[in-house]
């Protein structure tokens, strides 16, 4: 197990009981999302999967230095293969309509790939830049 996958373990456990109002558990699956032994192969598949689905430009914003585009549900809809795609997979995970999961992924994806890519890089073998997931769930998840 490596060391993104320990952290995002870490976040998952510290998270779990924050849940608002006994939601889905949104640190959980993106979590599994971005974990190095996901079906989507961690940050660095799931920034392709982005990147080949037409949003090269805003993963690009969101690793580099700069300021983070937006993106919208049905964009992260259109790249994460739809209803029957993993899009579809989370929303149904979570409990949630496709089109709620894609509007809390357009929120939570820009600022958590901003956090774990520090300098504008990505982690070296999915280890670095991932210390502060924990504090950055929680602070998103709590809005």
């Amino acid at each position: 197990m490596g060391l993104l996958d320990s952290v995002l373990g870490a976040a998952t456990q510290a998270l779990g009981g924050q849940q608002q109002g006994g939601g889905p558990d949104w640190a959980g699956l993106i979590s599994g999302l971005l974990a190095n032994g996901s079906a989507q192969g961690g940050l660095a598949g799931l920034l392709q999967q982005l990147e080949a689905g037409g949003l090269g430009q805003q993963v690009q914003s969101w690793i580099s230095t700069g300021g983070n585009l937006p993106v919208s549900g049905d964009q992260l809809s259109a790249a994460l293969g739809g209803a029957g795609g993993l899009l579809g997979q989370l929303a149904q995970q979570a409990g949630v309509s496709h089109a709620e999961a894609g509007q809390q992924l357009s929120q939570l994806l820009p600022q958590i790939i901003d956090h774990l890519t520090p300098g504008g890089q990505l982690p070296a073998g999915g280890a670095g830049g991932v210390g502060e997931l924990a504090s950055v769930l929680g602070g998103l998840l709590s809005r």
